[in-house]
């Protein structure tokens, strides 16, 4: 995923995980989970709130955006 695709993320849109995968093979399936946040000193940081599953949460940052993909085996 790229940094302007990271940047157009909407709440309830879903992104897919490159390695990790469900039980059935499937990638998976994360859903955004809140606002995304950019910083006007830090220009090249974003922070992304993410769910998994009932209770599994993260972020997608700036680190992590090559190990997600905004579309099913994109």
């Amino acid at each position: 995923m790229t940094f302007d695709q990271a940047k157009s993320l909407q709440v309830g849109e879903h992104i897919h995980h490159n390695t990790m995968k469900n039980a059935d093979g499937t990638p998976l399936r994360c859903r955004i989970n809140g606002a995304v946040k950019l910083w006007k000193t830090r220009p090249n940081e974003i922070r992304v709130p993410i769910k998994h599953g009932l209770r599994d949460c993260a972020y997608l940052t700036h680190e992590n955006l090559d190990d997600f993909s905004v579309g099913y085996g994109s």
